[in-house]
């Protein structure tokens, strides 16, 4: 049932919020990380920072936008929550599997641009499917659950991030600069393993999305339900 109250020790035994935090982990947080880039224009050659940085801002902003259209269209199309989730999702895998495949600067616009709009999206919706699958009432303290996370992520993809970086900064095959006692990284190689890896990470983010809509539809659909019966009568 969409709205029953779940508590912080009901909450971290049900298997759909844990289906849930692995959708945020890989298929939200993941766009966070991707965020910082300042290394990743300077790898690829990239000189207009401040237009890549507005261009994923104005994205992300757009998508939190986007979030609102399930409560716009639920009278003309009805669709779960949950289902809007796995749907916006999508673009991130595409995102990082577009940067592997090319390194010129409209890809990295473009990628950047669907990057921007889905995690904004996740991030603006994830506040209202913990209200509808776990309850209102409890949902400041279910988001704050959700949310750990954010720092976890962060942690382990940039880990990774750095890793691969450093890895390539070494190598003879590729440019090295020395500034001061820090190796800069020239060229796609640089972050070619981390785009890959995130894709695919960001792909389990999409299987998951795609399990949890399953795993809640019912519930969703017993909501239509009875709202139409409430309205008919």
């Amino acid at each position: 049932m969409l709205g029953e109250e779940h508590s912080a020790p009901a909450l971290v035994r049900r298997w759909d919020f844990w289906i849930y935090y692995v959708t945020y982990f890989c298929g939200g947080t993941i766009g966070l990380v991707y965020s910082n880039l300042g290394q990743i224009a300077e790898s690829l050659g990239y000189s207009e920072l401040s237009y890549l940085v507005t261009l994923y801002s104005s994205c992300s902003f757009f998508g939190r936008l986007l979030s609102a259209a399930p409560d716009f269209l639920r009278d003309k199309v009805y669709f779960a929550r949950t289902g809007w989730l796995a749907v916006v999702i999508v673009p991130t895998p595409i995102a990082f599997f577009l940067l592997v495949a090319s390194g010129s600067e409209e890809a990295l616009q473009a990628c950047t641009a669907l990057v921007g709009l889905s995690s904004g999206f996740v991030f603006s919706a994830a506040v209202s499917i913990t209200s509808e699958l776990f309850g209102p009432n409890s949902a400041g303290v279910n988001h704050n659950i959700l949310i750990t996370n954010i720092p976890i992520g962060s942690l382990l993809y940039g880990l990774l991030a750095a890793i691969v970086y450093d890895s390539n900064a070494g190598s003879t095959s590729l440019l090295e600069t020395q500034l001061g006692k820090e190796m800069v990284c020239m060229g796609r190689q640089c972050y070619l393993k981390t785009f890959i890896v995130w894709g695919c990470i960001s792909l389990v983010g999409l299987v998951s999305s795609f399990l949890l809509f399953l795993r809640t539809r019912p519930a969703y659909d017993h909501f239509k339900s009875s709202r139409n019966r409430t309205q008919s009568s």
